[in-house]
């Protein structure tokens, strides 16, 4: 992987490096010895190799020094410059020499991309950490999706399946009602009949000698008698604690609080439940 970032921008340095090279001594050879030439290309070359030098030696380290990284840019712009420079003064391929004047400044971008490379670099065991990591998320979401699908799908099922069955009971009971209001309204009819109420009158108890009850209609619907509340007096707890010591040593051996509360009730008397409870713990 370290590979694929700084082989490019070692290709690249060393590319723009002849080309710097060979730009000076063209260029410079006609004003000055071409040795000279030669030592002024080396010279921008190896500055620019040195300050790429120690600007890696510092990385290695996790250090970062702004004047250094200043002092490599500084060359590489000036090595960009004189091959511009040479471009616009070449009076054959000036275009060609122009295209490629950008190669050092693309080297150092080469070499930045490779530095924040090695700065985010993980090693292969947490690599394979947040692997393992991610795609435990995704078997928990995938799962999640599927219970959540299943679980809409379930509830589906049974809101139709509800949804059916009450429109069935709906229709027996419109049906079962259909059926009893026509078996009323034959009754009603029977009842108002002249002769049949005579005949039904004839065979129900009489209230009086001389009178008797006119036959009704039986209910239609729930129907449970509610008793009559009949308020009487409240025992005083005098007379409370003589009842429970009646009933409960009405027996031998003496009756338990259960059981002498049920006769209590039973003989039709009335108390609250602490009402009574505290009479039974005086006497007993």
């Amino acid at each position: 992987m370290k590979a694929k970032t700084v082989l490019p921008a070692v290709a690249m340095t060393a590319v723009s490096m002849v080309l710097t090279l060979a730009v000076v001594v063209m260029w410079l050879g006609r004003a000055v010895p071409w040795p000279v030439a030669l030592v002024v290309g080396l010279g921008i070359d190896g500055g620019w190799l040195a300050t790429l030098a120690y600007e890696r030696r510092l990385a290695a380290q996790g250090d970062h020094n702004r004047a250094v990284t200043a002092v490599g840019w500084s060359f590489g712009a000036l090595a960009a410059g004189v091959l511009i420079a040479h471009a616009l003064t070449a009076k054959e391929s000036a275009g060609a020499w122009l295209a490629v004047a950008w190669l050092p400044i693309a080297a150092k971008a080469l070499w930045l991309v490779h530095g924040m490379w090695e700065r985010t670099a993980l090693t292969p065991l947490a690599l394979n950490a947040i692997r393992g990591i991610q795609q435990e998320a995704r078997d928990e979401a995938a799962v999640a999706r599927a219970r959540l699908r299943t679980e809409a799908v379930t509830e589906e099922t049974r809101l139709t399946a509800v949804t059916q069955a009450g429109a069935r009971v709906a229709r027996v009971q419109a049906k079962t009602a259909q059926t009893l209001s026509q078996a009323w309204s034959t009754l009603e009819k029977t009842r108002a009949g002249e002769e049949t109420g005579r005949a039904l009158t004839s065979v129900t108890s009489r209230v009086t000698p001389t009178v008797a009850v006119r036959w009704e209609l039986p209910i239609w619907g729930p129907y449970e008698p509610v008793p009559a509340l009949e308020s009487g007096p409240a025992l005083t707890d005098a007379a409370l604690d003589r009842l429970v010591d009646e009933i409960r040593t009405s027996q031998d051996p003496a009756l338990s609080y259960r059981e002498m509360a049920t006769r209590f009730r039973a003989a039709g008397h009335s108390a609250s439940e602490v009402r009574l409870r505290a009479a039974w713990k005086r006497v007993a």
